[in-house]
């Protein structure tokens, strides 16, 4: 059934056996499935298969969607858990943004805020060593002609809503803030020149970064903001310099923390720190989720 995963990696055989036929899944004896397709728009759009597998008694690990998904309202998460329970699993979105940064980290550094007058989270990526260019041109939204890119009701647009309102709930909810709403603030920037990247070629006059921020709400002002920044050159001016993360605290006191992903020692490799660091969230969460009791699980 399917190839070997190290054939599909250009690496070395690993005697896991990869599939795209649901199927062939959804008959296997699995504790838990890697639910790890590229983003859908709309953003629902896995939403059968990742029930399907649940009702067939496998825990579904996510890592672009499920974060939270009584953020998306009532009735979306009752139809998820109903799944969950049908099948006696656990379904789970796990990550680094969503799912690490905001939620844990910067949870956690506001520990020290005597005042906690709002804080932010933004993450820098560059994309230009990525080499799927219907990721790129596609999913990303690289390339776009910014007449027709419509950055309220747009299918980019709704998504990354939909993905940063679960981690704007979750961080609310655990620094004991009650939101009174979700409010998306997204913008493009444009190339200047053409960007040779290694998907293509970004055309100038183009869409160069996009940035997918969603602020929550709380009495009608913005308390927390959650920023996403994928950008395809990184002398761009707003993003030169930055570092992959930023969490900023306003308050008493205020504060500033930047972390970077660095590039590790093993020669050759194509795979990029953040997919590492996906991919160690991912397996620490395995046990977890499934040890846990039917339903949704947050990590």
């Amino acid at each position: 059934m399917g190839s070997d995963a190290g054939d599909i990696a250009r690496r070395p055989a690993t005697g896991v056996l990869a599939t795209n036929d649901i199927e062939a899944i959804l008959a296997l004896d699995a504790d838990v499935v890697l639910h790890c397709p590229m983003l859908a728009a709309p953003y629902d759009g896995h939403d059968g298969d990742v029930k399907r597998l649940l009702e067939s008694g496998k825990n579904v690990i996510s890592i672009n969607n499920y974060f939270n998904p009584r953020a998306l309202g009532g009735t979306y998460a009752a139809g998820l858990e109903a799944s969950a329970l049908k099948g006696r699993a656990t379904l789970a979105g796990v990550g680094v943004n969503p799912g690490w940064i905001a939620e844990k980290v910067a949870a956690a550094v506001a520990g020290v805020s005597l005042r906690l007058d709002a804080i932010s989270v933004s993450e820098v990526v560059d994309c230009a060593r990525i080499p799927n260019a219907a990721y790129v041109f596609g999913a990303l939204g690289m390339g776009a002609d910014p007449a027709g890119v419509d950055l309220k009701d747009g299918p980019l647009a709704r998504t990354f809503t939909d993905m940063y309102a679960q981690t704007v709930t979750t961080l609310a909810e655990r620094l004991g803030l009650d939101l009174s709403g979700i409010e998306p603030d997204h913008a493009v920037t444009l190339a200047d020149h053409d960007i040779e990247v290694r998907a293509g070629v970004v055309k100038a006059g183009t869409v160069a970064a996009t940035t997918w921020r969603v602020h929550g709400l709380v009495g009608g002002e913005r308390r927390i903001t959650c920023a996403v920044n994928w950008v395809m050159d990184m002398t761009l001016p707003p993003y030169a310099g930055k570092p992959h993360w930023e969490i900023e605290l306003k308050g008493l006191p205020n504060l500033r923390l930047s972390a970077d992903l660095e590039e590790g020692a093993e020669p050759g490799a194509r795979t990029r720190p953040e997919q590492y660091a996906v991919a160690g969230a991912v397996l620490q969460a395995i046990p977890k989720v499934v040890a846990a009791p039917p339903g949704l699980w947050l990590s």
